[in-house]
């Protein structure tokens, strides 16, 4: 499974703030990227290498401003 979700750093753990469909116990890979971040690459590069698909556009504005 793959699946990007939002979480808040909270006295010193990763809390999820959607729920997931994981085993107990089961290992993920986490990538911290803050939506600020991602938000200002997706403004850097947009329009800089030709056309991308709008979709994949939405997709990294809708995380990039989600709260």
């Amino acid at each position: 499974m793959s699946k990007v979700v939002r979480a808040k750093y909270e006295k010193g753990a990763l809390r999820l703030l959607e729920p997931v469909k994981l085993k107990e116990g089961e290992e993920v890979l986490v990538r911290i990227e803050s939506f600020e971040d991602r938000k200002k690459i997706v403004e850097k590069f947009y329009g800089k290498r030709g056309n991308a698909p709008k979709e994949l556009l939405d997709e990294f504005m809708f995380e990039a401003e989600a709260q």
